[in-house]
């Protein structure tokens, strides 16, 4: 009998100690490893176009999800393939995606027609973002395309595309006499002066003309829409376009047979092996003469910023951005992979690790370990890089015309409008009035009020 009483003493002591214990966990709040993975369970969908920024974080995504505990279903296609799945999905309202690539061409219509989620609402909330991720650490000029008319930010870059001007063949040049150009007028030359020197090419470039175009046109003082955002009546038959258009096709003239097909690879690699002196485009295509190790022209390639106008010195820049479709169904579990994918730490790992040049974090551009990376035969190319992203949130937005939801339309009427010209079809006149006819009634038929 006392060895019965003497367990259930003990039975008792031992439930007392479980309930005790039961009562002090339930006064704190939930276990830890729920506090660490607070997205247990979660399976996040998102979507962007190919690009080698998505490469190298998916090497990071498994620390990610092993943080929160949740799994992220990165789907990435061709950037047309991307660009029509997604404008259809968020236009159609549907909730697939829950965090998106805003593609720079779409931006101003995704965020125009309301299919964004207002980040300001995240980065607002202390609880969700804490003050050293300094949403105001982005370069202004990259965030331009993400705001709304009253400034409400509905996206952040993860990429910048900064116009600068590669030169392969500095040793040509200066058997020439020649220096680097700094005006269209001296661009124009050392072009015609170099084309067929050893072979080489005096520039190349690629297909996609409504980049590479509008800078000449706004560089004698025309644009693609008469004052846009606010009056997109489009302006491609004006003298100062129409001077634009001819000085391009007469500067395309100097490069290699083919070129209005050749696409950004073939121009890139054209440059990379000297074949051709200057390729003028953003800077992660051409800065690679200084910095691959692909570049067979290392010891004589320069970067610089590309030539200026007679009127306006508007070298093209633009982002990509992550943004939050408005249907989405994780939006907290969403911006907490974009406050991630785009925080100080991956962004300066991936500049260290990988050479990934094309931040938009000012701190990151300005740093010590970014500047070291990127300087090459004593040129700052980070400088050049924040240069230029910066200029459109300087002053005038130049680069409005291509963030408007019209753009696309007009973009590719002047794409085949500009290659009439180059190929000696029309001249540029009359090719440019026809275009103005056709942008016109495009945009009329798309339901756009002029």
């Amino acid at each position: 009998m006392k060895n019965a009483s003497r367990a259930s003493s003990i039975t008792r002591r031992k439930l007392l100690k479980a309930s005790a214990a039961g009562a002090a966990l339930a006064a704190f709040p939930a276990p830890l490893i729920a506090q660490t993975k607070p997205f247990a369970g979660v399976t996040l969908h998102g979507a962007s176009f190919q690009h080698r920024f998505f490469t190298l974080l998916q090497k990071y995504i498994p620390e990610f999800e092993d943080q929160t505990g949740m799994k992220v279903d990165l789907q990435l296609s061709a950037f047309p393939v991307y660009n029509q799945q997604a404008n259809l999905e968020l236009s159609s309202g549907g909730s697939a995606y829950d965090f998106v690539n805003v593609t720079f061409i779409l931006a101003a219509r995704w965020v125009a027609a309301g299919l964004l989620a207002n980040l300001d609402e995240f980065t607002g909330d202390a609880n969700l973002t804490p003050a050293e991720w300094n949403p105001k650490d982005f370069v202004d000029g990259a965030q331009v395309p993400y705001r709304d008319a009253k400034g409400a930010t509905y996206g952040y870059s993860w990429e910048g595309g900064a116009m600068l001007m590669g030169l392969s063949r500095m040793d040509l040049m200066e058997k020439k006499g020649l220096k680097i150009p700094k005006t269209f007028a001296e661009l124009q030359q050392v072009c015609a002066e170099i084309n067929g020197t050893d072979g080489v090419a005096g520039i190349t470039s690629f297909q996609l003309h409504h980049w590479n175009l509008p800078p000449y046109i706004q560089g004698f003082g025309g644009n693609i829409f008469r004052n846009p955002p606010g009056d997109i009546m489009p302006t491609l038959n004006t003298p100062e376009t129409i001077q634009g258009i001819e000085f391009y096709a007469n500067l395309l003239k100097s490069a290699p047979k083919g070129v209005l097909t050749y696409t950004e690879d073939q121009a890139r690699q054209s440059l990379l092996t000297g074949r051709s002196n200057i390729f003028i485009h953003s800077s992660s295509w051409v800065t690679p003469i200084l910095l691959s190790d692909e570049s067979k022209v290392k010891e004589t390639s320069r970067v610089v910023r590309s030539p200026a106008g007679p009127v306006h010195d508007y070298p093209a820049s633009n982002s990509q951005g992550l943004g939050i479709p408005r249907n989405a169904k994780n939006k907290k579990a969403a911006w907490e992979f974009i406050k991630w994918a785009l925080s100080p730490d991956i962004s300066m790992r991936l500049v260290k690790e990988h050479g990934h040049s094309s931040i938009c974090r000012r701190s990151i551009i300005t740093s010590e370990a970014y500047r070291k990376l990127n300087t090459v035969n004593g040129q700052d190319l980070g400088a050049l890089y924040l240069d230029v992203l910066e200029l459109p949130a300087k002053g005038q937005n130049y680069m409005a015309y291509r963030t408007v939801k019209e753009f696309p339309i007009v973009g590719d009427v002047l794409n085949k409008a500009f290659e009439q010209v180059a190929t000696g079809q029309l001249p540029a006149k009359d090719a440019m009035n026809a275009a103005q006819d056709q942008a016109i009634a495009a945009l009329r038929r798309a339901g756009t009020q002029l």
